[in-house]
């Protein structure tokens, strides 16, 4: 069943406008979203601080979603009411491996809490005219995940799925609490990661994202670190001094969900009144991480799938190629990722008085790649290798936004835009502007 969306868009669209996007990109998305099945949109974590802190960003932002048909489910925690509500009750909070231990008079302050939060929730929810339903029970079967070392901790075996789908039927979201039961009856704490991700891998949603207070995962000097290829980057991010603690077991939690998942699939992590931001504009906000596409990097025409390369390039401007383009353009590198749906093409250029500087020809990124940072990781991979570049992009090109946050400066113009990062020799920068200024087009109009 697909998701129905609603006919006039209109209200929301402005809404979304104000401080968002253009129209093109949100069409853009909701035509994509509504070929999804229905229960297969998103699934949204929410972390405990977030219920805490952020309940209205939170609710204005799901009440947007069902206001254009979609339908997300949503898993919670309470980590910090948790703690607060041990603390009044004189109970010792005990982590063991990252887990809090749970004896039953824990596991009675766990489910008071959990019911409390996720009533909190739907009441809220519903307050503001949302369908919203509880479930607090019933969707995560458990096994005791080792009763000696954590107490009545449980592994999710199997997830039940038929209350979800009862309330998706009806356009209601379902609010989900990280509680299990054993088949013997035994309710059991669960961590409300691992019961958002056995969620995610019975599911297998099309979004996938993580509500958090800080918005995302952040670098050494705490800004959010805006998009992760792990297929590229992984290693070298686990090597990073800052990367510890909580921020590095999120990293590999991500990492082991993603790697049961399909390629395309990833993981959005952003604060609530950043949701649709992240949901609908291809620059979304927080950390946006994929398992991603191997990038591979080629000198030759010879080395590549021409047919494939092609058809990426006029697809994603939309225009045709000259036919003679890959006879008379003579690359210097091309990094293409390995299923073809992004692609840099750099030329050599021999502007007076140097030996030979990096011209970006060609940045493709296939229309269903766009948003999921893939554009970013092949970027990310040939500035690692190109220490001089310059390129032209027409003013009214929407990537622009980007090039001005990677270039060391632009020539603006009324045809082109030309920009350039590692130049330093005003006589370079001028050359690199009169050679974008004066090079043939190679797409027809």
């Amino acid at each position: 069943m697909a998701v129905p969306v609603q006919k006039d868009l209109r209200p929301t669209i402005v809404r979304l406008l104000s401080n968002m996007a253009n129209a093109r990109e949100i069409q853009q998305y909701l035509k994509r979203f509504s070929q999804v099945d229905a229960a297969r949109f998103a699934v949204v974590k929410v972390g405990g601080a977030v219920l805490r802190d952020q309940l209205e960003a939170l609710v204005s932002s799901l009440s947007f979603l069902q206001q254009v048909g979609l339908t997300p489910i949503v898993v919670h925690g309470a980590g910090p009411q948790l703690d607060a509500d041990m603390q009044a009750a004189g109970i010792e909070k005990i982590v063991v491996d990252n887990l809090r231990h749970t004896d039953p008079a824990v596991l009675s302050v766990v489910r008071r809490v959990m019911r409390r939060e996720n009533l909190r929730l739907v009441e809220a929810l519903q307050a503001d005219g949302v369908r919203a339903t509880s479930i607090q029970s019933g969707v995560f079967e458990c096994t005791l995940l080792d009763g000696e070392r954590y107490g009545l901790v449980g592994a999710v075996a199997r997830v039940d799925v038929e209350g979800i789908h009862a309330a998706i039927k009806v356009g209601s979201i379902p609010v989900i609490a990280s509680l299990g039961e054993t088949t013997g009856g035994q309710i059991v704490n669960v961590n409300a990661d691992w019961a958002a991700n056995e969620l995610v891998k019975t599911l297998q949603p099309y979004k996938i994202v993580f509500l958090t207070g800080t918005g995302g995962l952040l670098d050494g000097d705490g800004a959010v670190i805006d998009s992760i290829n792990l297929s590229t980057e992984y290693e070298e991010l686990l090597a990073q001094p800052w990367l510890h603690s909580g921020m590095r077991v999120k990293i590999e939690q991500v990492r082991d969900l993603l790697m049961a998942l399909p390629p395309s699939s990833s993981v959005s992590i952003t604060r609530p009144d950043e949701l649709a931001k992240e949901l609908f504009t291809h620059r979304g906000s927080g950390t946006l991480v994929r398992r991603g596409e191997r990038i591979l990097c080629a000198t030759s025409w010879d080395e590549l799938d021409l047919e494939r390369l092609r058809a990426l390039i006029e697809s994603a401007f939309g225009r045709k190629l000259k036919p003679d383009y890959f006879e008379t353009t003579r690359p210097y590198r091309i990094y293409v990722s390995e299923h073809y749906r992004a692609a840099l093409l750099l030329t050599q250029e021999m502007l007076d008085g140097t030996d030979g500087v990096a011209h970006l020809d060609k940045f493709a990124v296939a229309d269903d790649a766009q948003g999921e940072g893939l554009g970013r990781a092949i970027w990310h991979v040939m500035r690692g290798d190109v220490e001089r570049l310059f390129w032209r992009s027409r003013p009214s090109n929407p990537v622009n936004e980007f090039y001005f946050g990677e270039a060391d400066g632009c020539f603006k113009g009324d045809r082109w835009n030309v920009f350039w990062y590692g130049l330093e020799r005003f006589e370079d920068i001028r050359e690199a502007v009169a050679h974008c200024r004066g090079r043939t087009a190679t797409l027809k109009d």
